[in-house]
């Protein structure tokens, strides 16, 4: 599946998100202007509150901005339609959790299929073949049979990342994805990262380790809903 790739992946302009609560209006990123070059792996950083979640929302098409504008790998996101919005995110970005979110019920196999029978990416013979070749991908063909009860923490993140592969999206963003597991398990999956993103993949991943900073070409430090300090950002 060939699909274009925009010189940069992400660009925010200008971009405030707030939300009402019962205190009043609070703004979680504030003015924000970012731009991220295409094949790059790129760390969000900042303590809990800062605004991490809500940039991913934004990136992913979950949250809208309330001023500004989205524009992912050349589709300004912000402007679609919710049915055009969830047909662009299943072909578009893939998301890793902290948490794997495998579904119980289905094998590892099945649950790599899931993501190709939701959006119809693939031709429905074609689709137990390429799961299998994400599997081998992430070094965990083996066990393409097994319920994910049956796999280790790490096994189940390469998992988590071979489903978020299934559609082929240029863009994988990964929340906190190594929080569970051991550093040399997480130190596997950050190289992971670093070769889909050589590959061309543009891969952003929050995180709080910062013993892994050196796989990363690009770091987005947030606080109080404001970008401190990147080299990504455009003045």
């Amino acid at each position: 599946m060939n699909k274009v790739q925009h010189k940069n992946a992400i660009e925010l302009t200008s971009v405030t998100k707030s939300f009402t609560l019962a205190s009043g209006s609070f703004q979680a990123l504030k003015n924000v202007t970012l731009r991220i070059p295409a094949g790059q792996l790129v760390a969000v950083t900042g303590k809990s509150g800062s605004g991490k979640s809500t940039l991913l929302n934004l990136i992913t098409g979950i949250d809208k901005p309330s001023e500004g504008s989205v524009s992912v790998n050349g589709v300004h996101i912000d402007k679609l339609s919710e049915s055009a919005l969830a047909s662009w995110r299943g072909r578009t970005i893939g998301v890793v959790f902290q948490f794997f979110q495998l579904l119980p019920t289905l094998t590892i196999l099945e649950n790599v299929m899931l993501p190709m029978d939701f959006c119809d990416s693939y031709p429905k013979k074609d689709r137990k073949v390429r799961a299998l070749q994400q599997l081998d991908r992430v070094g965990i063909l083996d066990q393409a049979d097994k319920f994910p009860s049956a796999l280790s923490g790490g096994q189940q993140q390469r998992a988590a990342i071979a489903r978020a592969l299934a559609n082929d999206p240029p863009i994988v963003v990964a929340d906190e994805p190594t929080g569970n597991l051991d550093s040399q398990t997480a130190s596997s999956i950050f190289l992971l990262f670093a070769s889909l993103a050589h590959a061309g993949k543009t891969v952003i991943v929050v995180t709080h380790e910062k013993e892994f900073s050196a796989f990363f070409e690009n770091t987005i430090a947030i606080s109080d809903g404001v970008i401190t300090n990147t080299s990504t950002v455009s003045a």
